[in-house]
């Protein structure tokens, strides 16, 4: 060591190393705490948001290496220095290997990469600057638990965040303005003496209650327009299959528990059966299976199935059948489904879409599974790409999506759908024109009731000219099954039942619901039955008048939440509803079940401003409904005005650069309006100010005003006798005179309790401001 010493170079380094300047150290103990609990609080938001378990190591050590550095702050600490390089390289190649797991979604990953360096970091924290790493650290932290949380336990700790960053602003303004902390004792009648803050706790919480609430309002009021948000395709860590992948099958609890009371773990009985009378199950749908018995009784108990975070609300459909059994339904081409294979690089599922003359809309969404669900795929209609951590899916004949495993909790994928838009005029006039294939699969009517069915159907919709009192006759398909849905809303024949008779064994649930159950009482006739009945009813009703139609079993869009723009979707929001099929359109929904929106939400809505519309909805549910509807025409009117300027406006800078030049024309005249609104409102503000003054004081600080605007501002600490007589060497005698005169009258009043003579006043006043040309003094 002694040679090491001796050697020219190593005399070289330390010469250098005690030429380097001292550097500044920051001794505030307030700011490097405050800091601090920035950190933590973003090492714990990611970690509550992303549900790992980073902070058990991560927030300890940070608090060593922050305790470390400040009694170390004056130190060189060059080995320290050097294993804090060192400890960066491998968290980097740490974060290289988990990239390949999560090239689809990195967010994690380098949020556990900014961990890591922010814990080695915290061992060298000597000057104000590193502290200022740490608390951006701190807030990218914050930022992405944003983006990853969903559920409300993010709210407490972004308040908590903004409660300590506001002092830890104050203190740190301070700081670069050279300001030392304000540590004062004081004695309290005998008692020890304490430490003054360096911040006022009552000015920051005011501030604070501003902060958020501007927050929630710029929060509730911005336009969401989904062309506009940014895409994220998330998707969990990739699944490997072990054994075979057999895609006919459809693996639901409800049933398979039933054959096997092994088969899998959960809390449902597993008692549905596929055929016959029997109890229903109370956790998971009986529709998600390829066959489904609409002879099963019961309720279900609410459970939260998933999250999902779209672009646009919609229906999120699960699979569809075509074959109508008499009690119930099934998938007749179960055996013809197609196995799909992603590539090893890419999670990317490329689906299969079909043609359409209708408009479609890009809607990308992202579902995470909170309880156990089957192996079929929720996604929005017609889904062309499809991010998913298995090698290989199924897609049916239906176009339902199949997984080779369950979908169990914590499970993440992304769907982008190509959503058509629902047209009425168009789809009027669709043909008629049916393919034999369509006519084979989605025409079928037992031939026991279909003839006292179509007769029925008929009944309804001829009778529609005396409901309406129309003599136009329906031609249209669109508008028969509008009408048809809307019949079995509102018919009071056909009501939602408790509790409807189990149909005996040859019984038909169509004829049942239409005409009176086998097993009512006896002197009553029960109709009607649970609400997927209703959609079963419409589909065979449609069908016995020729109309292709089939059911699709999915959830509704469950509850928004309004904070972290995620619906939350409960097994209790399954159920069936009617796709009525359109020649060289497709599929469109119709839900005729009561209490639901006859048109199920779809990208045709406007989203925009979505949040707002959700809060108005609620609010509008506690009005009368004069009131409500008053209201809703007003704010209708205002929203779709505003909403077609935007567009119009966002439409320009599409058209080309004669598009980009009049979109500029218009910024640039909307910025000078607003900038004239500006200037008004603060005129506005001015004069109601000096209406409050008493008169004096209003023609005081009217001539301070005018001199403020020449140039000459008022410091705070002049009287008025010092300050009039530094602005009377700038001007002539004449306005001397009447500066010293105004500023005389409001000493005498102010603090002599004279009255003064405001009308002589108010004419000084006037002189002083006349528009002539003022002559300064040149001296």
């Amino acid at each position: 060591m002694q040679q090491l010493q001796n050697r020219p170079f190593f005399r070289q380094f330390q010469q250098m190393l005690q030429a380097r300047p001292n550097q500044e150290v920051e001794d505030s103990i307030w700011l490097r705490i405050l800091v601090q609990l920035l950190v933590v609080i973003g090492i714990v938001a990611t970690d509550v948001a992303a549900e790992t378990s980073i902070s058990l190591w991560a927030v300890p050590a940070s608090i060593a290496g922050a305790v470390w550095s400040w009694y170390r702050r004056r130190n060189s600490n060059i080995p320290i220095k050097f294993c804090i390089a060192i400890g960066m390289l491998l968290a980097l190649a740490s974060f290289l290997l988990n990239l390949r797991d999560s090239l689809n979604d990195t967010r994690l990953i380098l949020a556990e990469l900014l961990i890591q360096l922010q814990v080695l970091h915290s061992f060298d924290l000597p000057r104000r600057k590193d502290l200022g790493y740490s608390m951006v650290i701190g807030l990218i932290l914050l930022g992405v638990a944003a983006t990853l949380s969903q559920t409300m336990a993010f709210a407490p700790l972004l308040l908590c965040f903004l409660a300590i960053a506001l002092p830890v602003l104050v203190l740190d303004y301070r700081a670069r303005l050279g300001l030392k902390s304000i540590l004062v004792s004081r004695e309290n009648r005998g008692k020890k003496e304490k430490v003054v803050l360096p911040f006022s706790v009552k000015r920051l919480s005011l501030l604070l209650l501003l902060v958020v609430g501007l927050g929630l309002s710029i929060f509730a009021f911005l336009p969401r327009v989904p062309g506009y948000q940014l895409r994220t395709f998330p998707v969990s860590a990739p699944i490997e299959l072990t054994g075979s992948f057999d895609p006919s099958n459809i693996n639901n609890p409800a049933y398979n528990r039933g054959r096997n009371s092994g088969g899998s773990s959960g809390s449902g009985a597993g008692r549905n059966r596929e055929k016959g009378a029997g109890e229903l199950d109370d956790t998971f749908y009986y529709g998600f299976n390829t066959i489904i018995n609409q002879n099963l009784r019961g309720i279900m108990k609410p459970k939260t199935v998933m999250r999902v975070r779209s672009q646009a609300e919609g229906f999120w459909r699960v699979m569809a059948f075509d074959k109508y059994t008499g009690q119930g339904w099934e998938v007749s081409r179960n055996k013809q489904t197609q196995t799909i294979e992603r590539p090893v690089w890419s999670f990317e599922f490329i689906l299969p879409t079909l043609p359409t003359l209708s408009q479609t809309q890009e809607v990308i969404q992202s579902y995470t599974v909170v309880s156990e669900m089957p192996n079929i795929i929720p996604a929005l209609a017609q889904p062309r790409q499809l991010y998913f951590p298995t090698q290989q899916i199924a897609i049916d004949a239906e176009r339902s999506l199949r997984s080779p495993v369950g979908l169990n909790e914590g499970l993440t994928y992304t769907v982008i759908s190509n959503v058509t838009m629902r047209d009425r005029t168009e789809l009027g006039k669709a043909p008629t024109n049916y393919t034999q294939r369509t006519k084979q699969y989605y025409l079928q009517v037992p031939e026991a009731i279909k003839e006292k069915v179509k007769k029925r159907t008929e009944e309804i919709l001829a009778n529609r000219n005396k409901v309406s009192k129309s003599n136009k006759e329906i031609t249209s398909v669109y508008e028969k099954a509008l009408y048809l849905a809307q019949y079995l809303k509102q018919n009071p024949n056909y009501k939602l039942e408790g509790l409807p008779p189990f149909l005996q064994e040859n019984e038909d649930l169509v004829e049942a619901f239409l005409f009176g159950y086998k097993n009512s009482p006896a002197n009553k006739k029960i109709t009607g039955g649970y609400a997927d009945h209703f959609t079963t009813v419409y589909t065979i009703m449609l069908r016995s008048i020729g109309i292709p139609a089939r059911v699709a079993a999915g959830f509704a869009p469950g509850t928004f939440n309004y904070f972290t723009g995620l619906y939350i979707v409960k097994n209790t929001d399954a159920h069936l509803l009617t796709e009525v099929y359109f020649p060289n359109y497709g599929w469109f929904a119709f839900d005729p079940i009561p209490g639901h929106p006859l048109i199920p939400p779809s990208v045709e809505e406007n989203q925009t401003f979505s949040l707002i519309e959700k809060f108005w909805k609620w609010i509008a549910g506690w009005l009368p409904s004069p009131v409500t509807g008053f209201l809703n025409t007003v704010f209708g009117a205002i929203a779709a005005a505003l909403f077609t300027a935007i567009a119009w406006f966002f439409g320009l800078f599409s058209k080309g650069w004669t598009g980009l030049f009049l979109g500029l024309i218009v910024t640039i005249a909307f910025a000078f309006l607003a900038w004239l609104a500006w200037q008004g409102w603060q005129i506005w503000r001015y004069h109601l100010w000096l209406q409050k003054l008493p008169p004096m004081e209003s023609i005081y600080q009217q001539m301070l005003q005018w001199l403020k605007e020449k140039g000459l501002r008022k410091h705070p600490a002049q009287t008025p006798f010092e300050y009039a007589n530094v602005v009377s060497q700038h001007y002539s005698p004449e306005r001397a005179e009447a500066i010293a005169e105004i500023s005389q009258a409001y000493i005498s009043w102010r603090y002599g309790g004279e009255s003064p003579n405001l009308k002589r006043l108010r004419k000084r006043l006037k002189d002083l401001r006349k528009t002539s040309k003022m002559q300064v003094n040149s001296k």
